[in-house]
C-alpha cells in the first residue's frame, strides 16, 4: 500500500482525510507559551479568526517536530506501506526539514519514503495531494507518484486577495518593503506563491478590482486554466468572499464548479481574516 501524507496547511477537513485516505501532520498556532493549538484540530476556525482580528499581538506558527513525522513513518513501516509526503514549501516553513530528519531516523524504511517539497501552500498544496491520491487509485507506484507531483508543482497556481498585508509582513512571510503596496486607503493587494515564496502579484482599488486583477492574471500570466483538472477556492473566515470566483469559473470559463475549502489557522495567521483565493493547474 501507499500512504499519501501531507501537513495541515493543505487544509483537508477531518471528514475529507477519512474519506480520501490522506494522512495529515499538524502544524501549530501559538497565542502564547501556554496556548499552543494544533492546526485544524484544537481550535475552531470561527473562534480563531475572531481572536485573530482582536489580538494585540500576532500569534506565531511552528512546524511539526521530526518526532511527529517519525510516528507516521514508523506506522507505515510497521504496515509495510510506502509513503509519499507532499509538504508546505520549504521556503515558508521548516516542515520539509522536519520530515527529512524523521526519514533519516526511520530505520530500515528510508528508501520507502518519498518527500516532495510542494513549493506552495494551502489550496495549491491540496490540489497536488488530490492528484497524488488519483494516481494511487490508478495503481501508480510511490516513486512514480512522487515524480509526477514533483513535475506538477511547477504548473499549480495560487492567487489570493488579502484585506491587508500586515499579517504576512508581521509573520515574516513578506518583506516590509513589499507590504507597503497594501497600506494605501482602499488598495487590496493580490498575492501569489512564486518559486516557493509569497510575492505581491498586483494591487487594485477595492475588492471588485482585486478580483478582476486575478482574473486577468489567470488569463495573461499563467495562460489560463487546464480545464481537464480541478480548481479550488478557499477563504479565511468569510465563505461569501469566494462567490466572484465561482461566478467567473461558471459563467465566464464554463467550467465545473470548483472545490471550496475554508483555510486553516496556520495559513490564516499570515493571510489574516477576510482573505480568499483560487488555485488551479495552468494549461500546458
Amino acid at each position: 500500500m501507499i500512504r499519501i501524507l501531507t501537513d495541515s496547511t493543505a487544509d483537508f477537513s477531518a471528514a475529507q482525510q477519512q474519506e480520501l485516505g490522506v494522512h495529515v501532520v499538524p502544524l501549530n498556532v501559538n497565542f502564547g507559551p501556554d496556548e499552543v493549538y494544533r492546526d485544524c484540530i484544537d481550535l475552531d476556525a470561527e473562534e480563531f479568526y475572531e481572536r485573530l482580528s482582536q489580538a494585540d499581538h500576532l500569534p506565531t506558527t511552528s512546524q511539526p517536530s521530526p518526532d511527529a513525522f517519525l510516528q507516521e513513518f514508523e506506522a507505515a513501516r510497521d504496515a509495510g506501506d510506502d509513503v509519499v509526503a507532499i509538504l508546505l514549501s520549504s521556503k515558508l516553513s521548516g516542515t520539509v526539514q522536519s520530515a527529512e530528519l524523521a526519514r533519516g531516523l526511520c530505520e530500515g524504511w528510508g528508501d520507502h519514503i518519498y518527500i516532495v517539497d510542494s513549493l506552495t501552500a494551502t489550496l495549491a498544496l491540496q490540489l497536488l495531494c488530490r492528484h497524488a491520491l488519483e494516481l494511487r487509485a490508478a495503481g501508480s507506484t510511490a516513486a512514480d507518484i512522487a515524480t509526477a507531483v514533483d513535475e506538477d508543482r511547477h504548473f499549480v497556481c495560487l492567487y489570493a486577495v488579502v484585506d491587508t498585508l500586515k499579517y504576512l509582513q508581521k509573520g515574516g512571510r513578506l518583506p516590509k518593503a513589499a507590504a507597503v503596496a497594501g497600506t494605501l486607503l482602499g488598495i487590496k493587494p493580490v498575492v501569489t506563491v512564486r518559486e516557493g515564496k509569497i510575492a505581491v502579484a498586483g494591487k487594485a482599488r477595492g475588492l471588485a478590482g482585486a478580483y478582476v486583477n486575478i482574473f486577468k492574471l489567470i488569463t495573461d500570466e499563467a495562460g489560463g486554466m487546464d480545464s481537464s483538472r480541478p480548481a479550488m477556492l478557499g477563504y479565511t473566515g468569510h465563505a461569501n468572499t469566494v462567490k466572484p470566483f465561482q461566478k467567473y469559473i461558471g459563467d465566464q470559463l464554463h467550467l465545473p464548479a470548483p472545490l471550496v475549502s475554508p483555510i486553516g489557522t496556520v495559513i490564516g495567521t499570515h493571510a489574516g481574516p477576510g482573505a480568499c483565493g483560487i488555485a488551479y493547474f495552468a494549461a500546458q
